[in-house]
């Protein structure tokens, strides 16, 4: 097989801010199994300017552009979701691999249809589900799976947005829009109850719960306005797994002064606890603790395949999702999630915002 960097043309770069400088291009220039030799911004101006600060080769001022570009094998789009659609259209029809970050779409229906035009084409997807990745839960699933916990009898959850608080930075605001797909309960809460089902290798069949907005409002930081907050900053979930465990789950907006997050598995002969300091298994440091029999919890190890490519802060969740696609690529595996897998996600978000009650 051919073992040539996989180079990608990233969607949406600009040189000082947003998640593809923060995190991709990052993420990219520290695994030798990529090169960056593209990326596109609509305004020109923009694209050069992000490939002189990333020393890129190639600038576009389309998405179609950089699709069609000969030098391009990955295309990622990093963008707000309300145009995922668009652009993952285009690198299909350009008959490119393409990663595109969760949410998929703004719904299910949305993420249906690109999941149906890559299968269409035969094109390789993925999706950036990548809690899926982060060491200590790719640690507690192995644990799982070799019968660390014996049967597992009971998950539970608690995690905070970092937003969707008393105040958030302007630039969030667009996530108050359900239209948007991008609230508390589409982002933070299903990437944190995606690596939780994938941990137990399990799914919920049954669930029911509440989301409520009971804040109502929000002030946005830069300009001291008070913004109506019609999404969810309270999201409650009980639920019954294929495993027939229970699962429990409470997000709230904004940070606690107290937990943030914390994932504590139960199980006939052992516990395992995530905790992270910040909000979600998104962002910040993790730490992974287990007792068996009569032991008192304590930290266990943590392999850290991404270790040696000294990869920091937000970029190293990332790397560790295109660590898992290039093995794919390369090894013929199946550890990176791709579009079935984002639908699937879809399918849940979808339920949970059907099936719950009001709070309000």
């Amino acid at each position: 097989m051919n073992r040539a960097p996989i180079r990608v043309g990233i969607v949406g770069v600009h040189p000082g801010k947003g998640w593809a400088a923060t995190a991709h291009i990052p993420a990219l220039q520290r695994l030798p199994q990529y090169r960056i030799s593209a990326l596109s911004h609509h305004d020109p101006a923009t694209a050069r300017a992000a490939a002189q600060a990333f020393g890129v080769p190639h600038a576009f001022s389309s998405a179609a552009e950089l699709a069609a570009c000969s030098e391009v094998d990955l295309v990622v789009v990093t963008v707000k979701v309300p145009r995922h659609a668009q652009l993952v259209g285009q690198a299909v029809a350009a008959g490119k691999a393409v990663f595109s970050e969760w949410p998929l779409g703004t719904g299910l229906q949305e993420a249906e249809a690109m999941r149906d035009l890559a299968r269409q084409a035969g094109v390789r997807t993925a999706i950036g589900l990548q809690t899926r990745a982060a060491p200590a839960f790719v640690e507690a699933r192995r644990l799982v799976k070799d019968g660390y916990l014996g049967r597992v009898l009971s998950a539970s959850v608690i995690g905070s947005g970092i937003i969707w608080g008393e105040a958030m930075n302007e630039a969030y605001a667009y996530t108050l829009d359900p239209a948007n797909g991008a609230a508390m309960l589409n982002v933070p809460f299903a990437h944190s109850i995606d690596g939780l089902l994938h941990l137990m290798d399990t799914r919920l069949d049954k669930l029911s719960g509440m989301l409520g907005n009971v804040r109502g409002a929000t002030r946005i930081l830069e300009t001291g306005a008070e913004l109506p907050m019609p999404v969810a900053d309270q999201i409650l979930l009980a639920g019954r797994m294929s495993n027939g465990a229970a699962l429990s789950a409470h997000f709230r907006g904004g940070l606690s002064r107290a937990t943030n997050f914390h994932v504590e598995i139960n199980g006939s002969e052992g516990d395992l606890v995530i905790t992270s300091p910040v909000g979600y298994v998104g962002v910040g440091g993790m730490v992974l603790r287990g007792a068996r029999g009569g032991e008192a919890l304590h930290e266990l190890a943590v392999p850290d395949p991404l270790a040696a490519y000294g990869v920091e802060g937000p970029a190293q969740l990332v790397a560790g999702a295109y660590l898992q696609l290039a093995g794919d690529i390369f090894h013929g595996t199946r550890d990176a999630p791709d579009f079935d897998d984002a639908v699937a996600l879809h399918r849940l978000v979808d339920a949970i915002a059907r099936d719950t009650e009001s709070l309000a």
